[in-house]
């Protein structure tokens, strides 16, 4: 069966990754435990992908690689066109990980004795990046505000003069949040008050589910676009995560040059066949990412849904991202993650995120997989003993 939005992919095939070293497989090889953690897909990849990097296979060589052009064109272009957003190719800085890129910039603009504001809960290497750095953690918590998560204003006002950083995740991983303009622009005018630098996380920013616009932080304003490092990467788009390409793109000349001495030595080049794969997701594979945001929206609005009607689970609604991030704190148990994992579903444990009631789950695969963890999810809290 073909998927209709695209014509040549089947989101509903469940494609075997067992004996291919899959990080988020191997980890519940020989068990029967479904994998729902690390946020990769379960879809391959758009064909037009494949086929690159047939061809560049084909060539047989594969020495050192600059990284060409016509990429660097592509990414200026994408700016462009999705956001309005002008940068110059000079503005563009390949590193082979967003997780890479976090650690460069921790240690570039904070280091120690300095203080970095991280909203919370977040994506576990935000936090690492910043002690990996020396650098002091300023939590910012994440609460309810209509039926989103979003940053609670009245406790980043009450820090913001002791703090020389701000870690932006944009869309939030977790719980989806996607910025309003109105939002970024209040950061940034606390970030100009308080002569904040922004590293801004920006790599779900393709997989917006809802009637959403992404925002980069650093086009919201010169100002913005002169304190900002923006990180972005194909990666989770197109399910490409294991070839490594990313980029950060530091508009600021001295910004840029205290990135690159920080990685100098030490962070190496992106390799070739991730270009390929690079190359060919950002000129042929928007027909199959509209596909793949259908399919996700189908997942989205189906977890929710059976979410809503479990006692003991709550999740506010996922604006963008394939996680989904689901408040267990009503069920009393010491470690939400590892019981669920005990029962035959194996999600994220939201105490590495900074909430222990938490857990995550990845919806980006086969809806069958998602029921088959739905009904082991339910079945699990019909076992929990009665307290």
């Amino acid at each position: 069966m073909q998927d209709k939005q695209s014509g040549y992919t089947d989101f509903d095939k469940l494609v075997d990754r067992s004996n291919t070293s899959s990080l988020k497989w191997d980890r519940y090889k020989d068990t029967e435990v479904l994998p729902m953690w690390v946020a990769d897909t379960d879809f391959k990849v758009a064909p037009q992908i494949t086929e690159a990097l047939k061809a560049r296979a084909e060539h047989g060589v594969f020495g050192y690689t600059l990284v060409p052009n016509e990429l660097k064109d592509l990414i200026v272009q994408r700016m462009n066109d999705l956001y309005h957003w002008s940068i110059d190719s000079s503005a563009i800085v390949f590193i082979p990980g967003l997780v890479c890129g976090l650690n460069v910039a921790s240690r570039a603009y904070a280091g120690e004795g300095k203080s970095v504001g991280i909203p919370t809960p977040i994506y576990p290497p935000f936090m690492s990046s910043v002690t990996n750095a020396g650098a002091m953690q300023t939590f910012i918590p994440f609460i309810e505000e209509n039926g989103r998560w979003m940053i609670d204003w009245p406790e980043l006002d009450a820090i913001a003069d002791n703090i020389d950083m701000l870690m932006l995740c944009n869309p939030h991983n977790p719980g989806g949040t996607v910025y309003r303009r109105d939002e970024l622009e209040r950061l940034a005018s606390l970030a100009e008050q308080h002569d904040w630098l922004i590293c801004s996380d920006e790599i779900h920013c393709d997989l917006i589910l809802d009637e959403l616009d992404h925002i980069p932080f650093a086009s919201i304003s010169d100002e913005a676009k002169a304190r900002s490092c923006t990180l972005m990467a194909p990666s989770k788009t197109w399910n490409i995560a294991g070839l490594g390409c990313s980029f950060a793109i530091i508009e600021d000349a001295n910004l840029r040059s205290r990135f690159k001495r920080t990685m100098q030595g030490i962070v190496p080049e992106i390799n070739l066949m991730s270009i390929e794969a690079a190359i060919a997701a950002y000129k042929q594979g928007d027909d199959w990412l509209k596909a793949q945001i259908h399919y996700l929206q189908g997942n989205r609005d189906y977890i929710e849904s059976e979410i809503e009607g479990i006692s003991g689970l709550t999740m506010l609604h996922t604006e963008a991202t394939y996680l989904a991030w689901i408040d267990a704190s009503a069920l009393s148990l010491d470690n939400p993650a590892a019981y669920f994992e005990a029962q035959g579903v194996g999600m994220s444990g939201g105490r590495d995120f900074g909430a222990d009631q938490f857990i995550r789950l990845n919806f980006g695969c086969t809806r069958s997989l998602l029921e088959e963890a739905m009904r082991r999810i339910k079945a699990a809290i019909q076992a929990i003993p009665s307290q």
